[in-house]
């Protein structure tokens, strides 16, 4: 059974609603999950210990928050090379912020990711908590 660290960036909630239903599909195959507010990713250290890592930030202007920015260029020093991955955001207007996560995990810590990043404007819309929970579900059967 293997252990993922969801590490979440948000303003409004939406994000991190997004990253428990992960959690819930990671679990529901069998996995643990560990839901994190980036707030409490201090340094590399906080990173270690798991087998997937899946990060998501809501997208401001075009961009990740910057909280989720300054937990990256920690994550570098962490070696997550091959451990499965994932990347998710809410968004209102244009999603950037998970595309660019993901190929920050993919180019730059050479994770082995899952599918595509998960970007949706509200878990509550248009089959959100299907695809959340089905997202978690892809990055469970990645660890094993």
């Amino acid at each position: 059974m293997g252990k993922a660290l969801i590490v979440y960036a948000t303003r409004t909630g939406e994000t991190k609603n997004i990253a428990e239903l992960i959690a819930e599909g990671i679990r529901i195959e069998g996995s643990e999950a560990e839901v994190k507010n980036v707030t409490g990713i201090k340094n590399a250290a906080d990173l270690e210990g798991y087998d997937a890592y899946v990060f998501g930030s809501a997208t401001y202007h075009g961009a990740m928050m910057q909280p989720m920015k300054k937990m990256l260029f920690l994550a570098e020093k962490a070696n997550l090379e091959g451990k499965a991955g994932g990347s998710f955001g809410a968004f209102g207007w244009s999603g950037e912020a998970p595309d660019r996560i993901y190929g920050t995990m993919e180019n730059i810590f050479k994770m082995d990711m899952v599918g595509n990043a998960l970007r949706l404007k509200s878990s509550l819309l248009g089959g959100g908590v299907q695809m959340a929970q089905g997202y978690g579900g892809d990055i469970a059967k990645k660890m094993k």
